[in-house]
Order: C-alpha cells, then sequence, then structure tokens
C-alpha cells in the first residue's frame, strides 16, 4: 500500500507522522510531497529519512491513498489530479467540505459515507470534529433542536505563523503578526476572517459542517474566540433537546462513546482543560449539567488537541478505514 503525505513539512503534516508511529500504521511505501521550497530536503519517520519530492511526482508515483494538509488552494488544484488516478484524497483543507457530492468524515460517526466511487474524502474542521464526537451520541437518544457553541482556539490552529506570533510577544522579539492584534495575554473574538452578517470563517464553518455531519434541521449559532493558548481547542456548548434528559443517563452515554472521555467531578477540579489535551487522541468532555433557564436543555465543555483528534489522527482513521473496508475488497 502506497500513501502519500501532501504538505508533510506543515504543523499537521509532522503531526500525521507522529500519529502514524503511534498507532503502528506503516504503509509499504510512503510518500512526501511538499512545496517546490521544500522538495529535496528531508522528514524523519521510523527512523529513516525520507526526501520530499513535488506534487506532480507524487502524482506520478500512484499511491493508494493520499492525505492533503496543504491548503484549500493547493487542494483544489491537485486533490482532483490524485483522484483522477483512482487515488483515494483524505483532505484537511476547508476546499472540499460542503459539496455535496464530497462525504465530510469522522470515522465514530459516519465511516459509511464513504465509499469506493469517492474518491476525495473531507476532513472536517478541528472544532466541528471535537463538537460532534460529543453530540453524537446525545442526538441519537434526545434529538438536538439548537445549539450555541462559544470557542477559545489556540493559537496553533492558525498553524506554525500563530504560535509563532504568540512566542515573539511572550519574548518581546519583532516578528510576523498573522493576527490584527496582540495575542499573548489577550483574548480575540475573532478567529477566522469575518465573511457574512457579522460571523467569521470559523464560524460559518462550524454551523454548516454540523449540519452536514449530524442532521441539517439542527439549529446551530458560534461565537468563535482566539486565545493565547499553544494547542488545544475548548468549547462551552448549549444543546436544547427535543425530548429530556437525566443526567446520569447523559454521562453514561458520553463515556460510551469511542474517543470520549468524560471527566467531570468539577468540585475536585476534574475537568477538561487544553493542557490534559495535549498529544491525546481522545476527545475529553466535562462540566456536564443542566441549563437551568431552559426546559430540556443541557451545557457541556468540550477539549481536544486540535492538532491530533482535531486534523492528524482523524485523517489517519479515515486511511485506516479505507484500508480496512475498502482497499481489501
Amino acid at each position: 500500500m502506497k500513501l502519500a503525505i501532501v504538505g508533510a513539512t506543515g504543523v499537521v503534516g509532522r503531526e500525521i507522522l507522529k500519529v502514524m508511529e503511534e498507532r503502528n500504521f506503516f504503509p509499504d511505501e510512503l510518500i512526501l510531497a511538499a512545496s517546490e521550497k521544500s522538495v529535496g530536503t528531508s522528514l524523519g519517520f521510523k527512523g529513516k529519512e525520507f526526501q520530499l519530492i513535488s506534487l506532480q511526482d507524487a502524482v506520478d508515483a500512484n499511491p493508494d491513498i493520499a492525505i492533503f494538509s496543504a491548503g484549500a488552494e493547493v487542494s483544489k488544484q491537485w486533490a482532483p489530479k490524485f483522484a483522477e488516478k483512482s487515488c483515494f484524497v483524505v483532505d484537511n483543507s476547508s476546499a472540499w467540505r460542503m459539496n455535496k457530492d464530497i462525504p465530510l468524515v469522522v470515522p465514530e460517526i459516519n465511516a459509511n459515507t464513504i465509499t469506493v466511487n469517492r474518491k476525495i474524502i473531507a476532513n472536517p474542521n478541528c472544532s466541528t470534529i471535537q463538537l460532534v464526537m460529543a453530540l453524537f451520541p446525545l442526538h441519537k437518544r434526545y434529538i438536538i433542536k439548537r445549539l450555541v457553541v462559544s470557542t477559545y482556539q489556540s493559537v496553533s490552529g492558525s498553524g506554525a505563523k500563530g504560535i509563532q506570533q504568540l512566542m515573539d510577544e511572550r519574548e518581546e522579539k519583532t516578528g510576523e503578526k498573522i493576527y490584527p492584534h496582540q495575542i499573548d495575554l489577550n483574548v480575540l473574538p475573532q478567529a477566522g476572517n469575518f465573511v457574512k452578517d457579522g460571523y467569521t470563517s470559523e464560524e460559518i464553518k462550524l454551523v454548516d459542517e454540523t449540519k452536514k455531519i449530524l442532521d441539517s434541521n439542527i439549529a446551530v449559532t458560534a461565537t468563535a474566540a482566539r486565545v493565547a493558548v499553544v494547542g488545544g481547542h475548548s468549547e462551552a456548548v448549549n444543546i436544547e433537546f427535543e425530548n429530556d434528559f437525566e443526567i446520569n443517563e447523559v454521562r453514561r452515554l458520553l463515556g460510551n462513546m469511542p474517543g470520549l472521555v468524560v471527566m467531570d467531578i468539577p468540585e475536585g477540579g476534574f475537568y477538561p482543560m487544553p493542557i490534559i489535551s495535549k498529544g491525546k487522541n481522545e476527545v475529553f468532555v466535562g462540566r456536564i449539567r443542566r441549563d437551568l433557564s431552559q426546559a430540556n436543555s443541557l451545557n457541556l465543555w468540550v477539549v481536544a488537541d486540535n492538532l491530533r483528534k482535531g486534523a492528524a489522527t482523524n485523517a489517519v482513521q479515515i486511511a485506516e478505514y479505507l484500508i480496512k473496508n475498502i482497499l481489501t475488497d
């Protein structure tokens, strides 16, 4: 089995290699591709050095699966070229997510939407993945009517440049600014670019992708903030259900969801935080409590490493599913 990683030198690309090693996911042939400026350099994997090649050379190598983490414009141009050669593309960018003919996949929820004839598969946005992981078992049981989501997104969600701006400010260095204001010791009520009706791109992704994955009938509104945290996104989630619930059953449903960890002893300081999620593949849920202001409503606090389950781990899981269920048929 040949696996290509496109954008291998980026923050997510490097994380994919770490996740593969940890999960003992070793393809017969690994192809690492990057932009022209990185061609000829090398990256280490499983104790070996792999030379980076161009995207065209990666296409010509005829991989079975290509995991893309190189941005939407690269994906729009190159994903179809890989797909034309019967390669399955798992794309981490926003390029294909809302295309009605392309599955938007979180394997624990809707891996069944992957078929042999759909060569491009979209990885949801990081904040969406951790949200729907917590919502899925609850929606099946109680039916969600409305969601109000507030996200607290780390600077790694903006890639290496976001991390660098925070570190430069923390060390009082002059450097490139990708945020409109100082991020260190600050919270920006803006994640992504403002796109329409006063909402940002990160907020629109959260709304649209959640509806596509779970249920188009769910009403969703979101506010996304950027916080001075290096890695790990947090979300305050308010859920209104069609049907009433028991808190103990909610905890049981969440605890039985694969890939979800319940941390909910708040009086003992046992609740999810970004520092706990760092380097872990699970989604963490806590502060589980009834909304006392509204019938059939619940509050949750959801945290995950956005580079792991929010990007690299989810993509690797999709590749694993392809190998087990599609490529071996």
